[in-house]
């Protein structure tokens, strides 16, 4: 292979070390829903474990819940969330632990039927009414 040739593939292979600006400390926040203060009675049940809490703010992706009950990060659930205007508990078939901190921790919605979306979309439109 002629060196011309051998030179125009080393350049394209070659890496060059890039200095970053050092990151910022991420928080736990990654919500891209407008989220709601809301105090609602939950409960949470996995495989060996069920625990009641006190949701202090809601979107339509998860929440945050305060607790007694120790949970692990990345621990999956069945959450029901206590709503006076619903005649039966909101129920979201699997959510998952994505932080924790102190005795808070907050959940994403990961599993949830399209009717009980509904009704929770109803319950946070009423949540932005009153705000």
């Amino acid at each position: 292979m002629p060196s011309s040739v051998v030179k125009k593939l080393t350049s394209l292979f070659k890496s060059e070390v890039v200095k970053q600006a050092p990151s910022k400390p991420q928080s736990h926040e990654r919500r891209v829903q407008p989220r709601f203060t809301a105090q609602f009675r939950s409960t949470f049940s996995g495989r060996k474990e069920e625990g009641q809490g006190r949701t202090l703010d809601i979107s339509s992706g998860g929440c945050k819940i305060e607790s007694d009950m120790k949970v692990a990060q990345g621990a999956a659930f069945e959450f029901r969330l206590y709503v006076p205007e619903l005649d039966w508990p909101l129920r979201i078939n699997e959510a998952m632990v994505v932080w924790i901190e102190g005795n808070t921790f907050g959940i994403s919605f990961t599993r949830i039927h399209p009717e009980e979306l509904a009704k929770l979309m109803t319950v946070l439109a009423n949540l932005d009414h009153d705000e």
